[in-house]
C-alpha cells in the first residue's frame, strides 16, 4: 500500500520525498526508553511515576539514521512496554526484510503491520491493542522520515513547509510555587491539570491566580468533569475574573452531548475555546466534530494518529476553520522535538504544549532544538537533529542508567 498526503503537504516537499526517496534499510532496532520523573505526572484518571517508552533507530545502507519513540502510557493503553516491545521489534524486522522501497510505499508496508484505530470495531479491547500499534507506528514513521530528511541534507521544519524555525510552547503548572517558577523563565501561558475534585481545582487556581494575575490559563480536565461541573468550574472562574485562554477535553472522550454542551456554553456564555484530544483519535472523530460543531479546537499527538495521519486531519480541520492544537503523551526530546519541527514547519498550530521533557528528571536526548525560555528554536542541523547514544540505552536493562543532568531551568 502507499502511503498518501493530503493537499496541505503537496507544496512542502514531503509528498515528493514520498514519491521520490527510495529507502533501503541496513539495520532497525528497538531498546526500552526509561527515564525517571523529577515528580509523579498526575491527571484526572491516572499517575505516573516514570516513563518507560520505547527507541527506535534506523540505520539506512547510505549511513544516514533516523529516530523515533513510542510513548507507553498503560493508563491510556492498558498495555505495557513489553508488549509495545514485542510489536516494535516485528515492525523491525519487517523493515530490514524490505528492500528498495520508496518512502511512501514503506510507510504503507508499516501502516498495514501496525493498524491505527480505524480499525477498531470489535470492542473495547481491540480499540486498546489498536491503539498501542498505533503509537509504536508513530515512532517508526519518526525515525524513517528523519533518516530520509537526513539522507537529502533537510532540517525537518523545512520539510514540513519552513514556515517557521521557532514555536512558543507552554507549562503546566500544579500549584502556585511551581507557577512562579515557570513565570520567571518567561512563561506567560500556564496549562492546568484539572478534572480530579472540583473543590480542589478551585483552589488551586485560586493560589495561582493570586500568585500571578497577569497569567493566562489554559484547563485540561482530561476527561474528569461530568458537563455540569465544566460548566461550574467556567462559572466559578469568571467569579474570580479569569477567562480560561482554552479548556482542554472536559468531559469524557464518548460523551459527544456533553462535549458539545461545554463548547456551546463556553463560547456563547464566556468565549472560551473547547479543544477536543482524546475524542480527536481519528479523522473521522474530526469529521463528527466539524459536522456536530461539537468543539472549537482539535489537539493533534502524533502518537495518537501517526505522522501520515496528523497530516490528514491537519488538512480536515484548515479547510473546516477549526483550530489546531499540538500536544504529546510522556515523551523525550526525541518525540517532542519531531512534533516540534511539524509544528514550526507547517506554521498553523493555535496552541502548542510541547513540554513533557521537562517533566523528566534526567535527558537522554544529544542535540537537537534549543531551549529559549519559552520558546523553542530549531538549527539546520538535518532530520530532526536529536538522537540517542544507543550504547547507553541498554537492553531491557535502562532503569540503571544514568542519563546526563537537566540543566538548571530547563
Amino acid at each position: 500500500m502507499q502511503a498518501t498526503v493530503p493537499s496541505s503537504a503537496t507544496n512542502l516537499g514531503f509528498k515528493n520525498l514520498l514519491e521520490t526517496f527510495t529507502v533501503e534499510v541496513r539495520s532497525a532496532e528497538n531498546r526500552p526508553l526509561n527515564v525517571p520523573l523529577i515528580a509523579p505526572f498526575t491527571i484526572a484518571t491516572s499517575r505516573l511515576d516514570k516513563v518507560e517508552n520505547v527507541a527506535i533507530r534506523i540505520e539506512l545502507k547510505n549511513g544516514c539514521v533516523g529516530w523515533g519513540e513510542a510513548p507507553i502510557l498503560p493508563f491510556v493503553t492498558a498495555e505495557d512496554q513489553p508488549t509495545a516491545m514485542a510489536k516494535a521489534k516485528e515492525a523491525c524486522e519487517m523493515l530490514r526484510s524490505c528492500s528498495f522501497m520508496t518512502l511512501g510505499a514503506l510507510l504503507g508496508e508499516i501502516c498495514d503491520l501496525l493498524p491505527g484505530h480505524q480499525f477498531a470495531s470489535e470492542g473495547l479491547m481491540c480499540f486498546i491493542r489498536l491503539l498501542l500499534q498505533l503509537k509504536v507506528r508513530a515512532g517508526v514513521e519518526m525515525a524513517l522520515i528523519d533518516a530520509a530528511a537526513k539522507s537529502i541534507g533537510v532540517p525537518l521544519w523545512r520539510l514540513f513547509g519552513g514556515a517557521s524555525n521557532t514555536i512558543p510552547i507552554v507549562s503546566p503548572a500544579e500549584a502556585a510555587a511551581l507557577a512562579s517558577k515557570y513565570h520567571k523563565q518567561g512563561f506567560k501561558t500556564l496549562k492546568l491539570k484539572v478534572g480530579k475534585n472540583l473543590k480542589a481545582d478551585i483552589e488551586v487556581l485560586q493560589a495561582i491566580r493570586a500568585a500571578h494575575p497577569d497569567c493566562s490559563f489554559i484547563l485540561d480536565a482530561n476527561e474528569g468533569y461530568r458537563p455540569e461541573e465544566a460548566i461550574e468550574v467556567l462559572e466559578k472562574l469568571h467569579e474570580m475574573g479569569v477567562t480560561p485562554v482554552l479548556f482542554e477535553q472536559p468531559v469524557h472522550r464518548d460523551d459527544w452531548e456533553g462535549l458539545g454542551c461545554v463548547s456551546h456554553f463556553a463560547k456563547s456564555k464566556y468565549g472560551v475555546s473547547v479543544a477536543a484530544d482524546e475524542s480527536c483519535r481519528n479523522l473521522a472523530d474530526v469529521k463528527k466534530i466539524v459536522q456536530g460543531e461539537l468543539a472549537d479546537v482539535v489537539n493533534i499527538k502524533l502518537a495518537k494518529v501517526g505522522v501520515l495521519g496528523a497530516l490528514e486531519i491537519i488538512d480536515l480541520a484548515r479547510a473546516s476553520g477549526l483550530d489546531l492544537m499540538i500536544g504529546g503523551m510522556v515523551e523525550t526530546r526525541l518525540a517532542m522535538g519531531f512534533a516540534g519541527h511539524l509544528a514550526a514547519g507547517l506554521g498553523c498550530f493555535k496552541f502548542v504544549d510541547l513540554d513533557t521533557p521537562q517533566l523528566l528528571a534526567e535527558d537522554p536526548v544529544l542535540d537537537g532544538y534549543e531551549v529559549l525560555g519559552a520558546v523553542y528554536k530549531f538549527t539546520n542541523a538535518t532530520g530532526h537533529g536529536s538522537f540517542l547514544n544507543w550504547e547507553n540505552v541498554a537492553c531491557g536493562n535502562t532503569d540503571v542508567l544514568k542519563w546526563k543532568s537537566r540543566p538548571a531551568g530547563l
